[in-house]
Protein backbone atom coordinates (compact mmCIF):
# COMPACT_ATOMS: atom_id res chain seq x y z
CA UNK A 1 0.00 0.00 0.00
CA UNK A 2 1.41 3.33 -1.02
CA UNK A 3 1.06 6.33 1.29
CA UNK A 4 -1.38 8.98 0.12
CA UNK A 5 0.13 12.05 -1.51
CA UNK A 6 -2.75 14.38 -0.72
CA UNK A 7 -1.74 17.62 1.01
CA UNK A 8 -3.61 16.57 4.15
CA UNK A 9 -1.83 13.22 4.29
CA UNK A 10 1.54 14.86 3.75
CA UNK A 11 0.85 17.35 6.57
CA UNK A 12 -0.23 14.54 8.90
CA UNK A 13 2.93 12.59 8.15
CA UNK A 14 5.03 15.71 8.68
CA UNK A 15 3.48 16.08 12.17
CA UNK A 16 4.41 12.47 12.93
CA UNK A 17 8.02 12.94 11.85
CA UNK A 18 8.22 16.29 13.65
CA UNK A 19 6.95 14.68 16.85
CA UNK A 20 9.42 11.79 16.52
CA UNK A 21 12.31 14.21 15.88
CA UNK A 22 12.63 15.11 19.56
CA UNK A 23 14.85 12.72 21.59
CA UNK A 24 12.55 12.78 24.65
CA UNK A 25 9.47 12.03 22.58
CA UNK A 26 11.25 9.30 20.65
CA UNK A 27 12.27 7.76 23.98
CA UNK A 28 8.65 7.92 25.18
CA UNK A 29 7.47 6.15 22.02
CA UNK A 30 10.15 3.48 22.49
CA UNK A 31 9.15 2.95 26.11
CA UNK A 32 5.45 2.71 25.24
CA UNK A 33 6.18 0.26 22.41
CA UNK A 34 8.22 -1.96 24.73
CA UNK A 35 6.20 -1.65 27.93
CA UNK A 36 2.65 -1.15 26.76
CA UNK A 37 0.29 1.40 28.34
CA UNK A 38 1.91 3.38 31.16
CA UNK A 39 1.17 6.24 33.51
CA UNK A 40 3.04 9.54 33.45
CA UNK A 41 4.62 8.54 36.78
CA UNK A 42 5.96 5.37 35.18
CA UNK A 43 7.17 7.24 32.10
CA UNK A 44 8.90 9.86 34.28
CA UNK A 45 10.79 7.18 36.20
CA UNK A 46 14.41 7.27 35.07
CA UNK A 47 13.85 10.30 32.82
CA UNK A 48 15.87 13.49 33.03
CA UNK A 49 12.75 15.64 32.80
CA UNK A 50 9.83 16.54 35.06
CA UNK A 51 6.34 15.08 35.01
CA UNK A 52 5.12 18.36 33.51
CA UNK A 53 7.62 18.05 30.68
CA UNK A 54 6.62 14.43 30.05
CA UNK A 55 2.95 15.49 29.98
CA UNK A 56 3.73 18.20 27.40
CA UNK A 57 5.66 15.74 25.24
CA UNK A 58 2.78 13.26 25.44
CA UNK A 59 0.36 15.96 24.28
CA UNK A 60 2.57 16.64 21.24
CA UNK A 61 2.64 12.91 20.48
CA UNK A 62 -1.13 12.77 20.95
CA UNK A 63 -1.66 15.71 18.56
CA UNK A 64 0.40 13.80 15.97
CA UNK A 65 -1.81 10.75 16.49
CA UNK A 66 0.99 8.59 17.89
CA UNK A 67 -0.36 8.03 21.40
CA UNK A 68 -3.63 8.27 23.26
CA UNK A 69 -4.34 8.80 26.92
CA UNK A 70 -7.21 7.39 28.91
CA UNK A 71 -8.22 8.04 32.48
CA UNK A 72 -8.05 5.20 35.00
CA UNK A 73 -9.18 6.59 38.31
CA UNK A 74 -6.93 9.52 39.19
CA UNK A 75 -4.26 8.59 36.65
CA UNK A 76 -3.97 8.79 32.92
CA UNK A 77 -2.52 5.79 31.11
CA UNK A 78 -0.84 6.41 27.79
CA UNK A 79 -0.56 3.92 24.95
CA UNK A 80 0.65 3.80 21.38
CA UNK A 81 -1.52 4.25 18.32
CA UNK A 82 0.23 1.71 16.08
CA UNK A 83 -1.51 2.83 12.86
CA UNK A 84 0.30 6.19 12.90
CA UNK A 85 3.66 4.43 13.16
CA UNK A 86 2.63 2.25 10.22
CA UNK A 87 1.93 5.36 8.13
CA UNK A 88 5.40 6.69 9.00
CA UNK A 89 6.94 3.32 8.11
CA UNK A 90 5.12 3.34 4.76
CA UNK A 91 6.53 6.79 3.92
CA UNK A 92 10.05 5.70 4.84
CA UNK A 93 9.69 2.53 2.76
CA UNK A 94 8.45 4.57 -0.22
CA UNK A 95 11.39 6.98 0.04
CA UNK A 96 13.85 4.11 0.46
CA UNK A 97 12.47 2.42 -2.68
CA UNK A 98 12.81 5.64 -4.66
CA UNK A 99 16.42 6.11 -3.57
CA UNK A 100 17.25 2.48 -4.35
CA UNK A 101 15.80 2.88 -7.85
CA UNK A 102 17.65 6.14 -8.48
CA UNK A 103 20.96 4.83 -7.16
CA UNK A 104 20.63 1.71 -9.34
CA UNK A 105 20.04 3.93 -12.39
CA UNK A 106 23.07 6.05 -11.49
CA UNK A 107 25.19 2.92 -11.09
CA UNK A 108 24.11 1.62 -14.51
CA UNK A 109 24.91 4.99 -16.07
CA UNK A 110 28.36 5.19 -14.46
CA UNK A 111 29.21 1.61 -15.43
CA UNK A 112 28.01 2.17 -19.01
CA UNK A 113 30.10 5.32 -19.43
CA UNK A 114 33.16 4.16 -17.43
CA UNK A 115 35.10 3.12 -20.52
CA UNK A 116 34.24 6.19 -22.60
CA UNK A 117 36.84 8.93 -23.11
Amino acid sequence: MSPSRTPGAVEESARVFDALGDPTRLDLVTRLCRGGPQSIASLTSGADVTRQAIAKHLRVLEAAGLVRGRREGRESRWEMEPRRLEVAREYLAMMSERWTTRLAALKRHVEATAGEP
